[in-house]
């Protein structure tokens, strides 16, 4: 019986080994005949061989399309092709400055674009780090498409953002023209620039964006929410030495605690997002709130002033419910919180203003239009 059972046992074992060679010969005669397909076409890429093995490693299937960027990735862009999209970098194609350096606007093979450029010699490790940025892409971020190192120069092409940054559309400088945003449209822009963050910090590693302020949060045509610059403040650092800066010496987006301990986290980003909504709520300019110059934080001039009747913006009168402003002070006094341990994470950050937009939208539905007083807010600057 055993002798039986035995012989059962090794036929089947045969029968199996047999099989598993057969499989690893079929494997390994497809995988010939792929890496031979390989081979034929490798010849006529016009891309380096860096973008190659970038282009091979999956994307998500989430990110958002667009006519430049197509099945390879990000470009590499020749300085005659950029020369004819800004024609010859000329001044009426310039729209401002970055971080980065001078920023135009150009005609790219029938595609707006913005291109950032600097001076700087050819580096491997710009190519290296462009390739990773370009393959962070959200909904909420501005896409990194493509680059050039020519003739002294290194340069960034980017997606165009028509409609600009929210501080074209924000602040209240006593112009009759200038854009009202309502409270949910507020909650809504705030919500496209959290998930932008919360993408970044999502990546492993967390890739910090360094420079989060107002400025830097755009809107396309349809009002939908691109947070620029991510990643630039890293790459500056990669390739050492940063080009000309444009922006101011104070910068109040900037999280206190990176005097103290010297370096950029998450948190760091939270902060400078509660001073986002800081400027959403009131719809002035932090910088320009009246605390500078003296020895008062920001957060100390805020806490003084949440008493005042006219700490939220006097535009947001009737559209706002007094649940929806105060829990977005709340989240705005949490993100602005000391120690940055007592900060929520931008994950938080996201589900936070998805709870208060859903149920502004259903109050707002319900009961037609918002309050049409302020409130006094100085009970909120201890909530949790």
């Amino acid at each position: 019986m055993s002798k039986s059972y035995a012989a059962i046992v090794g036929g089947t074992a045969g029968v199996v080994l047999v099989a598993v060679f057969i499989l690893l010969w079929l494997c390994k005669s497809h995988f010939k005949n792929f890496s031979n397909k390989n081979s034929e076409t490798g010849s006529s890429d016009p891309y380096p061989t860096a973008l190659g093995e970038w282009n091979r490693r999956s994307r998500s299937s989430s990110a958002p399309s667009h006519p430049l960027f197509g099945s390879q990735g990000a470009r590499q862009f020749t300085m005659d092709e950029l020369e004819q999209a800004t024609k010859q970098f000329n001044e009426s194609s310039l729209i401002g400055y970055g971080s980065f350096g001078s920023v135009y606007k150009g005609l790219l093979h029938d595609t707006i674009v913005a291109i950032k450029r600097r001076q700087g010699a050819s580096r491997e490790d710009f190519v290296t780090e462009v390739l990773y940025l370009s393959e962070i892409r959200h909904r909420n971020l501005v896409s990194l498409l493509g680059y050039c190192q020519e003739r002294g120069s290194q340069i960034l092409v980017f997606e165009y953002i028509p409609n600009g940054s929210i501080c074209n559309h924000l602040y209240d400088k006593g112009l009759k023209s200038s854009t009202k945003l309502e409270f949910k449209q507020r909650l809504s822009i705030a919500l496209g620039a959290a998930k932008g963050l919360c993408h970044l910090h999502g990546q492993n590693p967390p890739l910090v964006h360094n420079n989060f302020k107002t400025a830097n949060v755009l809107v396309d045509e349809n009002f939908i929410v691109k947070v620029a610059e991510a990643g630039i403040s890293k790459l500056l650092e990669k390739i050492e030495e940063a080009g000309p800066s444009y922006t101011s010496g104070v910068n109040v987006f900037q999280d206190p605690e990176i005097g103290v301990y010297g370096n950029f986290t998450e948190m760091s980003d939270v902060y400078s997002f509660g001073v986002f909504l800081l400027e959403l709520i009131t719809g002035q300019e932090a910088m320009h709130l009246g605390f500078l110059g003296s020895d008062e934080s920001l957060i100390q001039w805020v806490a003084s002033r949440l008493n005042s009747n006219n700490f939220v913006d006097h535009r947001l009168v009737g559209s706002f419910t007094i649940d929806g402003i105060r829990d977005l002070i709340r989240l705005m006094l949490r993100c602005m919180s000391f120690p940055g341990i007592e900060r929520p994470k931008m994950e938080m950050v996201v589900v936070e203003l998805e709870r208060i937009h859903e149920k502004e939208m259903q109050l707002t539905t319900v009961m037609g239009e918002g309050t049409a007083t302020f409130i006094k807010g100085s009970e909120l600057f201890t909530s949790k």
